[in-house]
């Protein structure tokens, strides 16, 4: 079993990787702006810094929900919380369209975690564009959490899929697949499971995940 401090220090190294992109277009867009004297130029660099500083707010939103202790730990988390920032993820990436099937006011914060990390691996693998679908219900005092990417093109990497499972050797686990085992950890903690399927043209993630003591019902 990996340590905590290791798997702490991989999804730091996840974050970093993730907001390089967005924070260091900031850096350039103030660079060119500052030298920049045409104001159509002046407003289109404007766009991009605005672009820039909304991807980058977006992403700090989804890394506090999915890692972080928003909210206090053992507490339920608003559905429209979870709603909000995969719907703006999409948007970011272009192309993919969400769809939701929850009717729950609000879920177990494990069980948001778990949804928020599937519903990022599927936008992850819809590199060309898609629909993501992403349900959650309450059933026999467990959440069941189904997320499916259904696109022309499904990039996935099937060891993202054995961590998720717990099928990982510690020796592979690095930053990229720090998130998925995060993840199969907190449902095994939970006495759940984690499982995925790779089709022809589809992705389907899914978590079975009992209640906490306490919030059932």
């Amino acid at each position: 079993m990996i340590s905590q401090t290791d798997l702490a220090a991989m999804l730091c190294s996840r974050l970093c990787h993730d907001m390089l992109s967005p924070v260091g277009a900031l850096a350039n867009g103030l660079e060119l702006l500052a030298d920049e004297q045409d104001p159509q130029m002046r407003a289109r660099c404007m766009e991009l810094l605005e672009q820039s500083a909304r991807i980058s707010t977006d992403k700090l939103k989804f890394f506090r929900l999915a890692f972080g202790a928003a909210g206090g730990f053992g507490e339920a988390i608003p559905v429209d919380e979870a709603k909000a920032v995969i719907d703006a993820l999409a948007s970011d990436a272009k192309r993919v369209e969400v769809h939701w099937a929850i009717a729950e006011p609000s879920l177990p914060k494990p069980a948001v975690k778990v949804l928020l990390n599937l519903a990022q691996i599927g936008l992850d693998a819809l590199v060309r564009g898609g629909t993501l679908d992403i349900g959650a219900e309450r059933r026999d005092g467990a959440v069941e959490i189904v997320a499916r990417a259904r696109g022309e093109r499904i990039a996935f990497d099937e060891t993202i899929g054995r961590a998720l499972q717990g099928d990982l050797a510690e020796s592979e686990i690095t930053s990229r697949t720090a998130a998925a085992h995060m993840i199969a950890v907190l449902a095994e903690e939970m006495e759940g499971g984690l499982q995925y399927k790779l089709g022809d043209g589809a992705l389907v993630l899914g978590a079975v995940l009992p209640e906490p003591d306490g919030m059932i019902g």
